[in-house]
């Protein structure tokens, strides 16, 4: 369940074969959304006729369904959800490689995940969408965006990289007050682990996660560059601060600060394992909420689960967004269809959004459309911590290498720090000479 799946070399070969072996016209069929509000058809035009297929991935493939169904009542369309089998990103990328194009798709709206696509090739620029101006204060521009262009529309909350933690774990051993920088954070951990309990839990066995616990001790860095210099060759994942990272992460696997099980448990167990207060934390992201309200109720989760957000020096979260957090629209050379493909994006985050966001349970993106009283606090405060957030590596590097991979072997006891880091490194100057970045 790699749902944060990062580019693999053979992935950025596809990316730049579709790019280089495509007719370059492909796709001028197709008017410039940005050109005027004409190119953005009224949300209730008459589609009697048209099909537009959106692709998904298996845990976005229900997501559409409200709007799907309100969409097609109102302007007469047919519009089919295409599940992409996981590796998702993998899988659509292939896809595009072939000239095999979807209307619309669910897609990850980072830099890195839009240049995989080769989005100035294979998307439509949303520029002056109508919907833009509906975000609320500071989302419109925090991620969909690659060389000052909008390709990505976003229809959820980011995720956020964080602390989840059971309340009722904390309580019992009298924690009144949660972390507020890196240091509270572990001595509460070793409080718990002197009482008897398991303070965190990782899931190595599904290896995704593994990362997060890296990023996190990196926010600090990230506010100040790190990526930025990671992008030029300036600074690598052999240098102090990211190998420092891993090392610290190792040191407290080796602690026995984690679950016994850690080297094959899996996704769920984690999930089961918070809930029923065997493990007191897991730093994770918003997918992993999703999994939790899927063995609990609203009610449960808001007496039992918590969210804060952790950095070494305070509580910055880390933003990572995912595939389910956005859409993007494709230049398919038929102008109608691709006009029709904007239509439903309106349509979307327009007169379909507040019963998108009533059906799916989550938090609204507009100042105009009120979030659910049914979702949790812990969700709340997840989305809270965007407006402080600082980007991950999958959000600001300009590629992105398959550390989660090196971490799990890692804890498996296969490879050392040093090994995670230059693994990382290499493949990071591998794709980064693919996309024909400088310096690499």
């Amino acid at each position: 369940m790699k749902r944060y799946l990062t580019i693999t070399t053979a992935a950025v070969a596809v990316g730049l074969l579709a790019a280089g072996c495509s007719d370059p016209t492909a796709g001028s069929g197709g008017a410039d959304p940005s050109a005027g509000s004409a190119e953005w058809p009224a949300q209730d035009t008459d589609l009697t006729g048209t099909t537009l297929t959106i692709w998904a991935a298996q845990n976005s493939n229900t997501a559409p369904d409200a709007v799907v169904a309100g969409f097609e009542e109102l302007t007469g369309a047919e519009v089919e959800v295409v599940t992409i089998p996981d590796p998702y990103e993998q899988g659509v990328q292939t896809k595009v490689a072939t000239g095999d194009l979807p209307d619309l798709a669910f897609w990850q709206p980072t830099g890195s995940m839009l240049t995989a696509l080769n989005a100035p090739t294979n998307l439509q620029p949303l520029d002056g969408a109508p919907w833009v101006d509906s975000y609320s204060e500071g989302l419109a521009d925090i991620t969909g965006i690659l060389d000052d262009t909008r390709y990505a529309a976003l229809i959820t909350s980011p995720a956020v990289e964080g602390v989840y933690y059971n309340k009722e774990v904390f309580a019992e051993h009298g924690i009144t007050e949660t972390p507020t920088d890196w240091d509270s954070f572990l001595e509460t951990a070793r409080t718990l682990k002197s009482d008897g309990e398991t303070p965190f839990f990782e899931m190595a066995g599904d290896q995704w996660a593994t990362q997060w616990w890296v990023q996190v001790q990196l926010a600090d860095a990230a506010q100040d560059g790190l990526w930025d210099r990671v992008n030029t060759g300036e600074e690598k994942f052999t240098d102090p601060t990211i190998l420092g990272a891993i090392e610290t992460y190792k040191g407290l696997v080796d602690e026995g600060l984690f679950n016994e099980d850690i080297k094959t448990a899996t996704f769920e167990d984690q999930a089961d394992a918070l809930l029923a207060g065997d493990a007191a934390m897991a730093v994770q992201v918003n997918s992993f909420f999703g999994q939790l309200q899927a063995k609990a109720d609203s009610a449960e989760l808001d007496e039992k689960i918590g969210f804060f957000p952790i950095s070494p020096t305070g509580n910055v979260g880390t933003f990572i967004p995912d595939q389910s957090n956005a859409l993007v629209a494709f230049k398919t050379g038929a102008a109608d269809q691709e006009a029709a493909a904007r239509q439903l994006l309106s349509y979307w985050l327009g007169d379909g959004y507040a019963d998108f966001v009533a059906d799916r349970d989550t938090i609204s993106l507009q100042d105009g459309v009120p979030t659910p009283e049914s979702v949790p606090q812990a969700l709340l405060d997840v989305h809270a911590s965007l407006g402080e957030s600082v980007g991950s590596m999958q959000a600001l590097a300009v590629a992105n290498p398959d550390l989660y991979i090196y971490l799990a072997d890692m804890i498996q006891g296969t490879t050392t720090p040093e090994e995670v880091a230059q693994q990382t490194q290499d493949q990071f100057a591998q794709l980064a000479r693919a996309q024909g970045i400088e310096g690499f």
